[in-house]
């Protein structure tokens, strides 16, 4: 096959293991920047320029698109799909699973166990925000934040109305989320490639520091699922519509509880932590699945 992935830096760790995995079966694989990438709005004949060259014959397309270009990236997977080239996961999916507020309502209505969240716009709102989640300690999340970026504890009242509004002052979109305590810092990232969890990790913070991303220091380890975790994460992704998700999951006392569901998630803190040949079973899944204009949407929707 021809594959594209969509990658920003070939040196990245996600990115290389793919293409080495994909190379390794034999499949032609093309590394190619979105930014760089030129889209061709033609009537009945989408296409895409990358370095003025235009791109044809592919049979599937890998989006690893940062949240950062999520509005360009999207346009080029879309681009894609209305060529008929299979994406791994597809642009509206993605779409879901990057605006935090819609993937939570999603996975509300979808009955996925969730920590208290509330959303209020108004200043004149703050005090029953506050006690939707439970009162302090909480935490307050910016839309917009990735990494553990714009994730605030506030462990009293007084310090969770001074965040909320020094967040409004800042005319910021943020969602405000009970604290689970037991957790005591770890999560479960379980990886998530069609209808497995292929494979799954313990993400533990760093002493002093609540949030477990390994880009904030945190330590990742072999993890056991339970059933329950594990149903959790499939009926995530599910929701989501994603064939690959990374899902977040903290262990509380009412059960298994989804922080976020990642379209684009890491390799290397999972390929270690596990030593499981990840990047050869997302190669395998495409060799699957990959069919021309295998999608839900085509990029219509």
């Amino acid at each position: 096959m021809k594959l594209a992935i969509l990658s920003r830096n070939r040196r990245l760790y996600s990115t290389r293991r793919l293409a080495e995995a994909a190379v390794h079966r034999g499949h032609e694989v093309h590394i190619i920047d979105p930014l760089r990438c030129t889209i061709d709005i033609a009537s009945q004949r989408p296409g895409i320029q990358f370095k003025k060259q235009a791109l044809t014959g592919f049979d599937a397309v890998v989006p690893r698109i940062g949240a950062s270009i999520t509005f360009y990236g999207l346009a080029v997977v879309r681009q894609f799909e209305m060529m008929g080239v299979y994406p791994l996961n597809e642009s509206v999916a993605i779409g879901r699973s990057r605006d935090k507020l819609r993937s939570l309502q999603l996975l509300a209505r979808s009955g996925v166990g969730l920590p208290l969240t509330g959303f209020a716009h108004s200043v004149d709102d703050t005090e029953a925000l506050v006690e939707m989640v439970g009162g302090a300690p909480l935490v307050v999340k910016l839309l917009e934040g990735t990494q553990g970026r714009g994730v605030v504890l506030a462990e009293t009242q007084k310090a969770a109305e001074s965040v909320i509004d020094a967040f409004r002052e800042l005319d910021a979109n943020f969602l405000v989320q009970e604290f689970i305590r037991e957790a005591a810092g770890a999560d479960m990232r379980c990886f998530v490639i069609g209808d497995k969890v292929v494979a799954s990790m313990k993400r533990q913070a760093k002493e002093g520091e609540f949030r477990s991303n390994l880009h904030r220091g945190g330590a990742a380890t072999l993890t056991k699922l339970t059933p329950e975790e594990r149903s959790t994460a499939l009926r995530a992704a599910k929701t989501m519509g994603l064939n690959v998700a990374g899902v977040d999951i903290l262990r509380s006392n009412h059960g298994p509880v989804v922080m976020e569901v990642n379209s684009s998630p890491g390799l290397e803190g999972i390929e270690t932590a596990t030593r499981k040949d990840v990047a050869n079973t997302l190669v395998q899944f495409i060799e699957k699945n990959a069919k021309p204009n295998h999608t839900r949407t085509r990029g219509k929707g």
